[in-house]
């Protein structure tokens, strides 16, 4: 028996004009976006619920999406903002005993556009091989607006991203026996970031993204944590100028992927936009100082330039064991550490965990100073 009903026809365009054909799940309509891929085997719900995905139609890799089903206690954040979603096959039938519905009914909630039975393989080597691009997901017939279309596609870019998922007010989450008051400044926050703080004894108050030095101390903060998030990290200017005071401050700050680029560039450091981004669980990223190889969880598109870290400024902590690319920053002028995957990652490895540990430990010696 097919593990999915056929539906109606659906198809994704690419900037170049290439056409997929395959079949309609989920939303209807049409929507451009930045076509992506992510090669994670489990964790589909943490993907179509990551902020950071906001602007991009997400393809996967892994070519049975949806047999475990959908339980929204594992949603990242309040809701889904992918602008499309793309399958080899979704399971119609899920079969697990935390589900509560199916793939379908979820992206039609969020309203996402989804599309099954195109070849995913052929679409993520030419992402790969020409770079990330722009594309359109459409229920409609394609071929009858495809001048129109291309035209959209090509002027598309991600824009205003961070603005588009912040918070609008302050959000706090206390831990049992909370020792720690910890602002979580939230680009694009994936809930985990919070979670795994709280574990640790963090009261966690989560805040807007242009949240200013001045109020973080009035709010008496004892740790900074910078969250990940969506978009061109250098687009973030007001942010970018907030960082620069908030390290003044003196009090720890850990940085997450997007957190990660905006001190970079807080502090002189430049970023790139890389050539199809790191999406998925099995990212191996070497940590220089033990000099261990760890199997890490990412979601990125930029990346900061490694020889802009100075030695002045501080020193590459990590580095991707595929490619090379920065995957941390330790500073040298205040206590700051920031990394580029995610070590709260869920569902993903748990290998990088020790870093939470690390900030946590951070903030007790700051408030033994003080």
């Amino acid at each position: 028996m097919s593990l999915f009903n056929m539906g109606d026809k659906a198809y994704v365009m690419l900037a170049n004009g290439r056409i997929f054909e395959g079949y309609s799940f989920g939303a209807k309509g049409t929507k451009i976006g930045e076509i992506v891929f992510t090669t994670g085997m489990t964790g589909y719900t943490e993907t179509l619920t990551d902020p950071s995905y906001y602007g991009q139609i997400v393809t996967q890799t892994f070519p049975l999406i949806g047999n475990y089903g959908v339980n929204e206690d594992d949603n990242e954040s309040g809701g889904s903002v992918v602008s499309g979603y793309i399958v080899r096959e979704w399971c119609s039938t899920p079969s697990n005993f935390r589900c509560k519905t199916d793939i379908d009914s979820f992206l039609k909630k969020y309203n996402i556009i989804g599309i099954h039975s195109i070849d995913t393989r052929c679409l993520t080597r030419i992402i790969r091989e020409e770079g990330v691009m722009n594309g359109v997901i459409t229920t409609e017939n394609v071929y009858e607006k495809k001048e129109e279309l291309l035209k959209e596609i090509n002027a598309f870019s991600i824009k205003g991203a961070v603005d588009a998922v912040t918070t609008d007010k302050r959000e706090r989450f206390e831990a049992e026996n909370g020792k720690y008051e910890v602002a979580l400044l939230d680009f694009g926050e994936k809930d985990n970031i919070r979670r795994e703080l709280v574990k640790r004894g963090c009261n966690v108050t989560i805040v807007p993204a242009k949240t200013t030095a001045a109020e973080l101390r009035e709010m008496g903060a004892e740790g900074i944590m910078l969250s990940n998030g969506p978009g061109n990290p250098a687009e973030n200017t007001e942010i970018i100028e907030n960082l620069r005071e908030m390290k003044e401050m003196g009090i720890p700050i850990f940085g997450i992927c997007l957190g990660h680029q905006l001190m970079a560039l807080a502090c002189g450091g430049r970023t790139e936009k890389l050539k199809y981004g790191h999406r998925g669980g099995n990212q191996p990223v070497i940590d220089l100082k033990l000099g261990r190889t760890f199997v890490t969880s990412q979601n990125h598109g930029y990346a900061v330039v490694n020889d802009s870290i100075t030695p002045e400024m501080g020193e590459v902590s990590h580095k991707n064991a595929n490619d090379g690319t920065c995957e941390g920053v330790r500073y040298k002028n205040f206590p700051c550490f920031t990394v580029q995957f995610h070590p709260e990652a869920c569902c993903g490895p748990k290998d990088t965990a020790y870093q939470f540990d690390e900030f946590v430990s951070m903030i007790k010696s700051y408030k033994e100073e003080k």
